[in-house]
C-alpha cells in the first residue's frame, strides 16, 4: 500500500509546483507566475523596456526637468480624461503630429491612440489570449482579426520577433498592474474637398 502512495504524493508535489497559484486580486482571480513562467515574465519585462513600449503607451507628464513618463499610468495608453484629439493637417513639411502625452498621433491615417496594454478586463488586454496577442503583432490587426493597427505602432518590425519573445512580452503584460483607462477609438482621416 505504501508503494502506491509515494508515487501519488510525488506526482501531486510535481503538479502543485508546476501549477500556477491562484490568488484573489481586486475581486478577480489572477494566476501568479510559477517558476517556469517567472523566466518568461522576466524576459518580457526586459523586451518591453528595451524596445520602448512605454515610450508611447505610458503617458508623459511635466516633471522638474521636462516631460517624463507618468509611472502611475504605466502602459495604460492615451489618458481617457484628455479624450479624443483633433486631426492636425500635415502641411509645411510636417508629416504627423503628436499629443504632449506622446500617446495620440495625427497623420494621413487619421488620429491614432496608444492602446492600454495593462491586463484590465474591460479597457486593456485582459480578455486577450496569447494567440490573439501574437496574431495582432504578426498581422497588424487589433485582436489579430479586426481593424488595422495604425502608425506610429511599429508592428511591421515587431512581427519579426520570435514566438518565444512574443509569448514572454504577453506574459509580462499579464503580470503588471491593471489600470482602467478607456482609450478613444481611432479616427479616420478628415474628409477634405478641393
Amino acid at each position: 500500500m505504501k508503494t502506491h502512495i509515494v508515487p501519488v504524493l510525488i506526482a501531486a508535489g510535481i503538479l502543485a509546483t508546476a501549477a500556477a497559484v491562484i490568488t484573489a486580486r481586486g475581486g478577480r482571480l489572477v494566476a501568479t507566475a510559477g517558476a517556469a513562467d517567472a523566466g518568461a515574465v522576466a524576459r518580457g519585462s526586459y523586451l518591453v523596456n528595451t524596445i520602448g513600449c512605454g515610450d508611447c503607451h505610458t503617458p508623459l507628464k511635466m516633471g522638474a526637468h521636462g516631460p517624463e513618463p507618468d509611472m502611475t499610468k504605466f502602459l495604460s495608453g492615451h489618458p481617457e480624461q484628455i479624450g479624443p484629439m483633433p486631426a492636425v493637417p500635415a502641411r509645411g513639411g510636417w508629416l504627423w503630429a503628436g499629443a504632449a502625452t506622446n500617446t495620440a498621433f495625427s497623420g494621413p491615417w487619421g488620429v491614432s491612440y496608444a492602446a492600454n496594454l495593462t491586463p484590465d478586463q474591460n479597457t486593456g488586454l485582459g480578455i486577450w489570449t496569447e494567440e490573439m496577442f501574437i496574431k495582432a503583432i504578426r498581422t497588424g490587426r487589433h485582436m489579430g482579426a479586426s481593424r488595422e493597427i495604425l502608425p506610429p505602432m511599429p508592428w511591421p518590425a515587431f512581427r519579426n520577433a520570435t514566438d518565444d519573445d512574443l509569448r514572454a512580452i504577453y506574459a509580462y503584460l499579464r503580470s503588471i498592474t491593471p489600470i482602467t483607462n478607456h482609450v478613444p477609438d481611432a479616427q479616420p482621416p478628415a474628409q477634405t474637398t478641393n
